[in-house]
């Protein structure tokens, strides 16, 4: 068993990243892989499943020599078998959380530890098992599939992209230059052509929330707003600039 940290909800980028994950910490490859009927590996259409399979989850399980099935729809045991097991993990990490004493984490990468103690303690009694399969399994391939999405923007005159309707900013010197993203569940990389510029966490909106989503970074801007008098007074990102209710009124 293995589960880690998404960011964003079920997409095909964090479907790709986290069977991947898994593979690798399993040492090899299963003949077949059995999902549930996941939107970010088949359309779910009434049809057969080699029709119904999208080109990118077709093209991640012929890199690893993998034949893909899916539950038959309404066929309550098939569900159960997948569901199950995340029902397991469930209340085990539940009852970490309470020996902890908090559900809050300063950052995603504490949670992710504690997450992997779960299932740590979860495949001890499996080992000797695990090891008999591991016989069986196919060799890992040379190198991973790609577990992001390629987009390609241009910086604005505002030193700033957008990216699945955020905003970003990035150095200043980049106005003008067009960058490419390797979008990830979790963070952006940028890169002038194929030149690695910055990493970027990805913001996510939040249920409940409105209005447009922004990541700036004041490192990003301020050496441009230096050398324009007043220019930080006039700056349509001021608000996003400044830390908080104190400095906006000084």
């Amino acid at each position: 068993a293995y589960g880690q940290v998404i960011h964003g909800g079920e997409s095909f980028v964090a479907l790709s990243e986290g069977l991947q994950n898994a593979l690798a910490a399993c040492g090899g490859v299963p003949k077949e892989l059995r999902t549930d009927r996941l939107s970010a590996a088949s359309r779910n259409r009434d049809g057969s499943y080699a029709l119904d399979i999208t080109p990118r989850y077709q093209a991640l399980c012929a890199h690893y020599g993998l034949s893909p099935s899916r539950n038959n729809r309404g066929v309550a045991h098939e569900n159960g078998i997948v569901e199950a097991p995340h029902g397991h993990v469930k209340r085990r990490l539940e009852q970490q959380l309470i020996l902890r004493g908090s559900c809050d984490f300063e950052e995603p990468a504490e949670y992710g530890a504690l997450l992997a103690e779960v299932f740590r303690a979860l495949n001890a009694p499996r080992q000797r098992r695990y090891e008999q399969e591991l016989q069986q399994l196919a060799p890992l391939p040379a190198f991973r599939f790609a577990d992001y999405e390629l987009l390609t923007v241009r910086v604005r005159s505002t030193s700033t992209i957008e990216v699945r309707s955020v905003t970003y900013s990035v150095p200043s010197r980049l106005i003008g230059q067009q960058l490419t993203v390797h979008l990830r569940h979790d963070r952006l990389d940028l890169f002038l052509r194929s030149q690695f510029i910055e990493t970027l966490r990805r913001l996510h909106a939040r249920k409940g929330e409105s209005g447009p989503l922004r990541r700036i970074d004041f490192r990003h801007v301020i050496e441009s707003l230096r050398r324009k008098p007043r220019a930080l007074l006039r700056a349509q990102l001021q608000s996003d600039l400044l830390p908080g209710e104190n400095w906006r009124q000084l």
